[in-house]
């Protein structure tokens, strides 16, 4: 008895690993009739909407004063942006903040309170538009302004492109044709033929500047500062080989 079912494991083992060796030759064959490339996409082009972020500050030891000086500082802005070409619906004022500032007091080194020394308050403004050239050289002229008693912070513009799902369409095209090629190169010259698709993954778009040296990130980046930018988007692609 003992012996039927010794040779009974035995059996088992080998179908068992015979199924496991069919199943890696199987694994093994197909890999070794494919080829894997990886096809690049890119394109350069030019933002055509344009976001300005600037604040007004005012000091002052009356909140109403204040309030009256940050309102004509508003009117100047916005009669200098309208003035430049830009539409007033492209400009909105955000509520005005305002902070009451303390300094702490000492006596005879130990510390004995606050005292009040002023209203701080701020406003800021957006500017969104699509005439990119007069918002611009509005955020490069806007400190004119200040010599007029503005008191004015203003950033730097952020550029974005409304067509963007387009440009990313287009690159993933551009990425699948050089995959394409590239598989097809590789199995021309081994003398054998190209197959159907048995996997595609496609990378992350990267948006940078043009013509710098800009990082990419593992998470995809997406460059706001330069107004012109390149794009860019790789794709994994593994074919059959006949």
């Amino acid at each position: 008895m003992k012996s039927i079912w010794k040779y009974l494991v035995v059996g088992v083992a080998i179908v068992v690993a015979a199924v496991v060796l069919g199943y890696a030759y199987t694994y093994k064959y197909r890999c070794q009739n494919t080829v894997v490339v990886t096809g690049l996409g890119e394109t350069e082009f030019t933002s055509d909407f344009i976001v300005w972020n600037g604040t007004l500050r005012v000091e002052s030891q009356n909140v109403i004063a204040g309030y009256e000086k940050i309102e004509a500082d508003r009117r100047k802005v916005l009669d200098y942006i309208t003035s430049k070409g830009i539409d007033a619906s492209a400009v909105v004022f955000r509520f005005v903040n305002v902070y009451k500032e303390t300094e702490p007091i000492y006596v005879s080194g130990n510390y004995a309170g606050q005292r009040f020394v002023g209203y701080n308050l701020s406003q800021e403004f957006t500017v969104e538009s699509k005439d990119v050239d007069k918002v611009e050289n509005i955020s490069r002229e806007i400190s004119s302004l200040i010599a007029k008693g503005v008191s004015l912070e203003a950033q730097t513009p952020s550029y974005y492109y409304t067509e963007l799902d387009n440009v990313k369409q287009s690159l993933i095209e551009k990425a699948s044709a050089d995959a394409l090629l590239r598989a097809t190169n590789i199995v021309d010259n081994a003398g054998a033929k190209l197959g159907n698709v048995v996997s595609a993954r496609l990378g992350v778009f990267q948006i940078t500047g043009a013509n710098t040296n800009e990082g990419f990130s593992a998470g995809g980046s997406f460059n706001t500062s330069s107004r012109n930018k390149k794009a860019r988007v790789t794709i994994r692609v593994e074919y059959r080989v006949k």
